[in-house]
């Protein structure tokens, strides 16, 4: 019995052994991994003409994950993506790749981010901030899920904080009926700075904010943004507001709307704003000046003419034109704001 004891024990202690070392090898197989997809990834962006920079990557994870983190990491190009192009630079960068999920790879990025978009400085920082995509070898993601915790964004006029923010990406290829791309943003639980025009009438919380979007037609490849663009419109591109919803202390809104590019790769289109609480929302735009007096007048008028009670019952609301041409934005017939051009920059060799 004594024997028979021993030979399990050391049977049992072989086998934990074997498990241990196949783990190892696992891990060191999968930061391999990681590394060797990393590299080729930044390999890639710097033959489009991205500048990619970071210090030595560090392998961690044991024994739950595989993981690289990879410090001091920038990436700033894409010119011909965004006019201005992208300047992205955060305190922490993790990939990481996780049992029972080898096919999918989660990017991870808390604390500070110095980002530029164009010519606008945003930085922010964020207690949570991850990224999960499918590992598709050579091919680009057809999806992505971004989660967000604790955001804060600096601002001119102070600091915004999002208790929690979500975004959907998605694109389903080939056939000219299908959707090219579309995204799914949310945020729940801002809170504005004090001194925010509206936050004396509305108060400083947004309860949520909700946005889905479609892009009905790829955007052609290419260097020259303007091009790009045209090229698109000319294909019959255009992107669907499928939903915008928001509610801010008494006030809230939904609007759909179908935006194109005009002759001068400007935004035009129409939509439809329904509005609820309206009254509360003009106070606001009264008191800050964001409307003069006659303007105030006439949309209350005209607010009053126009609320419904929704037919499954609840507080009225007034369904409202909405017109983007030349730049202009109308509400209703009444202008309430100029849009800033859209500044394509200089044309770019092919």
């Amino acid at each position: 019995m004594r024997r028979a004891g021993r030979l399990a024990g050391g049977a049992l202690l072989a086998i934990a052994l074997l498990a241990a070392g196949g783990h190892a090898l696992l891990w060191l197989w999968l930061c391999g991994q990681l590394e060797m997809g990393f590299n080729a990834w930044a390999a890639v962006r710097r033959a489009e003409g991205w500048r990619v920079e970071h210090e030595t990557p560090a392998r961690g994870g044991w024994p739950l994950s595989a993981a690289l983190t990879v410090p001091e990491f920038r990436l700033q190009g894409g010119a011909g993506l965004l006019p201005g192009g992208v300047d992205w630079r955060p305190d922490t960068l993790v990939l990481r790749v996780s049992p029972p999920r080898f096919d999918r790879l989660a990017v991870e990025a808390p604390g500070r981010h110095r980002l530029r978009l164009g010519g606008a400085a945003l930085p922010f920082t964020a207690g949570q901030l991850s990224l999960a995509l499918p590992i598709e070898g050579d091919a680009a993601p057809r999806e992505a899920a971004a989660a967000a915790q604790r955001l804060r964004f600096d601002t001119p006029a102070g600091g915004v904080e999002v208790r929690a923010a979500s975004l959907d990406f998605g694109t389903r290829g080939g056939g000219r009926n299908e959707p090219a791309t579309t995204l799914r943003v949310s945020a729940a639980d801002l809170a504005l700075p004090a001194d925010l025009p509206g936050t004396a009438r509305l108060g400083r919380a947004v309860e949520r904010i909700g946005l889905d979007l479609l892009l009905t037609r790829p955007v052609p490849p290419g260097r020259d943004p303007a091009r790009r663009a045209a090229a698109w419109r000319d294909d019959g591109g255009a992107l669907e507001v499928q939903a915008l919803n928001t509610r801010w202390g008494e006030a809230a809104a939904s609007a759909t709307a179908t935006l194109t590019l005009d002759g001068a790769l400007q935004p035009t289109g129409t939509g439809t704003l329904r509005l609820g609480g309206g009254e509360a929302l003009l106070d606001a735009a009264g008191d800050t000046g964001l409307l003069s007096p006659f303007a105030a007048a006439a949309a209350r008028i005209a607010l009053r003419t126009l609320n419904r009670a929704p037919p499954g019952g609840g507080p009225a609301q007034a369904e409202l034109p909405l017109v983007l041409r030349d730049r202009s934005l109308r509400l209703s017939g009444i202008s309430v704001a100029r849009l800033p051009a859209l500044e394509w920059g200089a044309p770019a060799p092919e």
